[in-house]
């Protein structure tokens, strides 16, 4: 992709809107009590450190969680800041608001190696209704941008896809290793490819399949998905929850992919229950002819993970979206876990989509053994089903490095 990249962008000394990624749930017990779920902190640190390197001022925004345009005092954004403040070892100063005067005086204050975060960008309205003159606002206060956020380049909201009208613009660290990685794996893979898909809907996901059926070798479908797949083979899959209208979807699926000779492989045994329940009142293993009725499914079967990791031992690249069972309850998280494991071992390239696969991936404390573990859940979905990321083509092309020639300098 031909996109600038934070190295062909002159920023040393100038003010740097870094538009992060940072919308993680905040534990009641406080930002000491992020320890676990601070994954998306450390991924900026690339981007942060060379931007410390090159002597910059960092302006750090992002969004928190859905506070539909107004103040809530529990989305603020300083416990994140001082989460992130504990990782670098230096002052990270959390600031009452995103734009106006106050945010534009203490920017003018800013000396090299100093950072600050601004308010969560969704208390304005203007965030998501992609309003021009609040990213002018935001813009107005750096002499360049950098978008790393790849978990939300899916989304045409002011902060994303704003500041490039506006500012030299380019790619941070990690939205370009993401896009390099994400795209290696499907453009230029070491074959065989293979896609493992999890998850609880068909719907969320027929695009990503139809486009994967004329680019993987192999498909391996589990979770709530391989309820709706199994059940338009006409199999009876007893009380598991499928998505009635999405049924002959699946089918046409499964035909164009005969079609075009990409196995799609099912569970062949699942683990179910008696409730959906963390403690259900009955569980058992069955084959999946033999779903008894009232049950639903919960999980592959351990004949099923054996299966599906012989097929990825013969991979050259494996990517992974979507948990395979219910892995929130540890009694429906041994075929997630065996899919991990067998993914750790591979000798090959392993592609985990974000969300809950790299919740499920970090948890087992498998991740560095992961070629690559995206930071983007429905971005990279989209990503992979050939759409053009809103973030993205947002950004200049290469050839266009010099088209900004009055740059800003505070």
């Amino acid at each position: 992709m031909n996109k600038r990249t934070l190295e062909d962008l002159e920023v040393e000394g100038k003010v740097v809107l870094l538009r992060a990624d940072f919308n993680i749930p905040i534990p009641d017990s406080g930002p000491e009590a992020l320890g676990g779920r601070d994954h998306r902190l450390r991924a900026a640190l690339p981007t942060i450190r060379r931007l410390l390197d090159r002597n910059c001022k960092i302006l750090l925004c992002s969004h928190l969680g859905r506070p539909k345009g107004r103040v809530v005092e529990a989305l603020r954004m300083a416990p994140i800041a001082a989460r992130l403040a504990g990782i670098l070892s230096r002052p990270v100063e959390a600031l009452d608001d995103c734009i106006g005067p106050g945010v534009e005086g203490r920017v003018s204050r800013m000396r090299p190696g100093d950072i600050l975060m601004l308010e969560n960008l969704r208390f304005h309205p203007g965030e998501e209704a992609n309003d021009p003159e609040f990213a002018k606002a935001l813009a107005s206060l750096a002499g360049v941008f950098v978008l790393d956020a790849f978990g939300a380049a899916h989304r045409a909201h002011a902060s994303i896809v704003g500041p490039p009208q506006h500012l030299p613009s380019a790619m941070g660290l990690l939205l370009q290793r993401e896009v390099e990685a994400i795209g290696g794996a499907l453009e230029s893979p070491q074959r065989p490819l293979a896609t493992v898909l999890g998850g609880a809907k068909v719907s969320d996901k027929i695009k990503l399949i139809e486009n994967l059926v004329a680019r993987a070798d192999l498909l391996l479908i589990g979770g709530g998905m391989g309820a709706a797949f199994l059940k338009a083979q006409g199999v009876s899959v007893g009380a598991s929850p499928v998505e009635e209208d999405q049924l002959d979807r699946a089918a046409g699926l499964l035909a164009a992919a005969r079609g075009k000779n990409t196995p799609i492989h099912l569970p062949v045994d699942v683990v179910v229950s008696s409730e959906f329940s963390r403690d259900p009142s009955k569980v058992q293993c069955a084959p999946v002819d033999r779903i008894p009725e009232g049950c639903q499914i919960m999980d592959i079967g351990p004949r099923t993970v054996e299966e599906f990791s012989d097929r990825l031992s013969r991979c050259g690249t494996v990517i992974w979206n979507g948990p395979v069972g219910v892995f929130e309850y540890p009694r429906f998280s041994a075929g997630t876990k065996g899919v991990a494991e067998a993914l750790a071992s591979l000798d090959a390239t392993t592609i985990i989509g974000g969300g809950s696969t790299a919740e499920a991936v970090a948890s087992l404390g498998l991740s560095h053994r992961m070629t690559h573990v995206s930071s983007g859940g429905g971005a990279m979905i989209e990503f992979m089903e050939g759409k053009d990321l809103p973030g993205i083509a947002a950004l200049p092309r290469k050839q266009n490095a010099l088209a900004h020639s009055q740059e800003k300098i505070y």
